[in-house]
């Protein structure tokens, strides 16, 4: 028995290789050892230990001295590389019915926004465009169904086992609600004092291993091998800058609503354990954006309430103040999707499921998204990319400023309510429910 991402494979190594450069990391010296691995048959479990032992000496490689770039992973000194300055928000001044609606439409609206994505997750361009194209639904403007002309089906292989709209009743599991069920639950045993070593635990004691994927998976067997962390999410880690850490990050922005400061450093607590650099830096960008959203309907500010939580000399600030750039000249949406995909391959893993590239789709959706709940979660899946991640992401984002009285029916009806997880002691519950549990838990922390 040989589970993906707890053994490495030849496509590991590759990521590896790639996710050094990226950091900014001399690989010169280690030019031979990379050969030397990649000639070997890595399924074969006796040649494990080469692998192993080459990404233990990659951690090692010195940054470059031209690397422009400052990528602190603690939080002491992300903050000291923070922003000089950030966006002036107003306090939080909702009715605490006004707040539990706004709640209760960031759940609604995260399960909406990750049911839309979630039947074509892996799908890339030329099918998915190509789907809505042959059904004249081009550009996305609704879910995508099964139920559809048996060519079409047949020439994108469509699966009756696949979460299509019209194939559910609930809004099935997925990790990105597991996540944030998690988080839930994490502030409900432990408090808001919560270490990262308390949410390692978490994960041991009601997360089933296999419910994880890649680094995710990969810090659960260092817990398990008894690397703490923070360690455990860089040793032997290929992923440790992919999406998992910003999918994880809703929820602390639900908790802390108008303090970005403080749902970005639960976000920084729970990131650590798995992901570092940018990988942390997505999770308290997007906590701190959605604890923005309680307090001001402006996009762009939300945005930057985000951006002010973390390094303003980092690879994902740089990437995100590209886009008010590119809105500055007039660029559309289209155009910016197109030059999304220039700077991120998505035929390559690597690219695909990376924080940085992700991100990206997630700010276009909401930049180009003209504040509209159902335009905004559909340009934030139509690029493609982690299609079900960024639909939840902006979905939670509208659904805290639409509230869920103000969500349109025709998306929510479909889910009835009603959330699946392969979390403990939440495997079916009411969206309703959660957004009263998150509520009361914001009672507590006041």
């Amino acid at each position: 028995m040989k589970p993906i991402w707890l053994y490495l494979t030849q496509e590991d190594i590759a990521t590896e290789r790639l996710q050094c450069e990226q950091e900014g990391r001399d690989l010169s010296t280690l030019e031979e050892e990379f050969a030397y691995v990649q000639s070997l048959d890595l399924e074969n479990l006796a040649n494990q230990p080469a692998a192993q032992a080459l990404l233990d000496k990659t951690l090692q490689a010195p940054i470059r001295p031209d690397f422009p770039f400052e990528e602190p992973s603690d939080l002491q000194a992300i903050r000291a590389a923070r922003p000089k300055t950030a966006p002036s928000l107003p306090k939080l001044q909702l009715s605490d019915a006004a707040l539990e609606d706004k709640v209760y439409g960031a759940w609604t609206g995260r399960a909406v926004g990750c049911l839309l994505g979630k039947p074509v997750e892996g799908w890339r361009r030329p099918r998915m465009w190509g789907y809505l194209k042959d059904l004249g639904r081009w550009p996305l403007s609704d879910f995508f169904r099964y139920h559809v002309p048996q060519e079409v089906q047949e020439k994108y292989q469509l699966s009756e086992r696949a979460p299509f709209a019209d194939l559910v009743s609930a809004m099935p599991e997925d990790d990105d609600l597991n996540y944030t069920t998690t988080a839930l639950a994490i502030m409900k045993r432990f408090g808001p004092d919560f270490t990262s070593e308390q949410v390692a635990q978490f994960w041991m004691s009601d997360i089933p291993i296999l419910h994880t994927c890649t680094a995710e998976r990969v810090a659960y067997r260092n817990f398990c091998n008894l690397v703490s962390p923070p360690a455990s999410a860089s040793f032997r880690n290929p992923y440790r800058e992919w999406i998992g850490a910003q999918i994880r990050a809703d929820f602390w922005g639900y908790a802390a609503p108008g303090n970005p400061e403080r749902a970005a450093e639960w976000a920084w607590r729970d990131a650590c354990i798995s992901h570092v650099k940018n990988g942390i830096y997505g999770a308290m960008w997007v906590a701190a954006m959605t604890a923005a959203a309680f307090v001001t309907e402006d996009i762009p500010t939300i945005i930057r309430a985000g951006l002010a939580q973390i390094p303003a000399n980092c690879r994902l600030a740089d990437a995100i103040e590209s886009l008010f750039e590119w809105q500055e000249v007039g660029v559309d949406y289209d155009t910016a999707v197109y030059r999304v995909h220039e700077l991120w391959d998505e035929t390559r893993a690597h690219d695909w499921c990376h924080t940085i590239s992700n991100a990206l789709i997630v700010a276009v959706a909401l930049l180009w998204g003209e504040g509209d709940f159902a335009k905004t979660i559909c340009r934030a899946v139509q690029p493609c990319f982690d299609t079900d991640c960024n639909g939840a992401t902006t979905g939670s984002i509208l659904g805290i400023l639409y509230g869920r009285k103000n969500l349109p029916t025709h998306w929510t009806e479909g889910i009835n309510d009603t959330l699946h997880t392969g979390v403990a002691g939440y495997h079916t519950v009411k969206l309703a429910d959660m957004a009263h549990e998150t509520m009361r838990l914001i009672e507590t922390l006041r």
